[in-house]
């Protein structure tokens, strides 16, 4: 599978660290960065991870930032992107069988390589199961997102 990722400053050495192990496993990797622990501001990786899956540039999308709050938020803005922060595996699969989740956002102060690695190999190698009551909530959301407004309440 071709996989971007992108981190913060504060994902950075987790991120090379996955960078490592999805590549060992056979995954096309495309590092978006950053490339430091230099400091810089996650919605600019956000962005550009998030602009690569929709176009096409890769299947799916792993993102860091420290807590995984922020990146998921900024990712979550790009219409398209599904983004979820995921700290166990059940959630990391999951999230693409039900969701059809695209990105998967991980907090690099929150846990650490091991995990981050089963979290990771649990995500891409899930695959949305394509029935019917969860091709009907993802149609359900994709409305929510094209309104860009709320609809009243029942």
């Amino acid at each position: 599978m071709r996989i971007a990722l992108a981190a913060d400053h504060a994902g950075f050495k987790l991120k090379q660290e996955l960078v490592r192990y999805l590549g060992a496993l056979g995954h096309n990797i495309v590092d978006l960065g950053t490339h430091s622990e230099a400091p810089v501001d996650y919605p600019v990786y956000a962005e550009a991870l998030g602009k690569a899956v929709l176009d096409g540039t890769v299947e799916r999308g792993i993102l860091l930032c420290g807590s995984g709050v922020g990146a998921s938020v900024a990712a979550n803005k790009l219409k398209g992107i599904r983004a979820a922060i995921c700290h166990d595996t059940y959630s990391a699969h999951q999230g693409v069988e039900h969701d059809d989740m695209n990105v998967l956002v991980l907090g690099a102060r929150v846990i650490g390589p091991a995990l981050s690695n089963e979290l990771a190999n649990a995500f891409a190698h899930a695959t949305f199961s394509g029935e019917e009551r969860h091709v009907r909530r993802l149609g359900e959301v994709k409305a929510i997102e094209a309104r860009g407004v709320p609809r009243s309440t029942p």
